[in-house]
């Protein structure tokens, strides 16, 4: 059960979320609880919409960003998120089970991906206070200085939707997959 309003409809959402829960719908096909619990804010809403969107046109791949959501839901303990990232990676970005349950434990069986999904755990597990060798090593993997700057957003999007999901505990609407199960 959520412990804040989860709007039923896109009607029943706050009137300056309603054309952003629209776009949300013709771009899905439906629209998750993720974005349904998160319209109670209108503003939370746009600013999660507008990073996520201008993300998605930058320079890291669909499965580095899935790979990077997955580590970073583990890590947060958030079932809402690695049950809609483990979703999405198999059927958007195409990574097979082994490769998620890699990226749940904080690396990849591809070594470039690896280090930016180490780099991104390592952003969580130590609140961003990482070494000149941690960004040496993703710059050694192949990563530019613009990657390593979209690797450190990722983990912010992601952080953001994990605490909302943890927070007000969203109900998972995605085949569920647990983190304690990890």
């Amino acid at each position: 059960m959520p412990r804040i309003q989860l709007p039923a409809s896109i009607d029943a959402a706050p009137d300056a979320a309603q054309p952003l829960l629209h776009g949300v719908k013709g771009m899905l096909g439906s629209v998750p609880n993720l974005f349904r619990i998160t319209a109670n804010s209108p503003a939370a809403l746009e600013g999660y919409l507008g990073l996520n969107g201008a993300l998605s046109k930058g320079r890291l791949t669909a499965q580095t960003r899935e790979r990077i959501a997955l580590a970073v839901a583990q890590i947060n303990g958030c079932d809402y998120c690695l049950s809609a990232h483990a979703f999405l990676g198999k059927t958007l970005a195409k990574l097979d089970e082994a490769e998620i349950a890699e990226n749940r434990a904080g690396g990849s069986s591809d070594p470039t991906a690896d280090a930016a999904v180490r780099f991104a755990a390592k952003l969580v597990r130590e609140r961003g206070q990482v070494t000149d060798a941690d960004v040496a090593a993703v710059k050694l993997a192949g990563y530019s200085e613009a990657e390593i700057v979209e690797i450190v957003a990722h983990v912010a999007l992601n952080t953001l939707t994990n605490y909302l999901n943890v927070a007000f505990d969203t109900p998972v609407d995605f085949p569920v997959v647990s983190a304690s199960a990890a």
